[in-house]
């Protein structure tokens, strides 16, 4: 199979195949990947927050 015959297959399965979502559709999906993205940087913040004040007042006096 040369080059030419797989973009051809290609455009023709992108163009005629594939379902391709709503506007709608594709406005809802970003707004669920946008807060899933806050929750998880706010999960991260925290554990991260969390983390230092366990090395600096725990740890950290330990040693010193």
């Amino acid at each position: 199979m040369g080059i030419k015959t797989y973009v051809k297959e290609s455009y023709t399965e992108l163009a005629h195949k594939v379902s391709w979502p709503s506007a709608k559709e594709l406005q809802s999906s970003a707004i669920i990947v946008l807060v899933a993205t806050f929750i998880f940087a706010l999960i991260v913040m925290v554990m991260d927050f969390s983390f230092s004040l366990v090395m600096k007042d725990v740890i950290y006096k330990f040693f010193h």
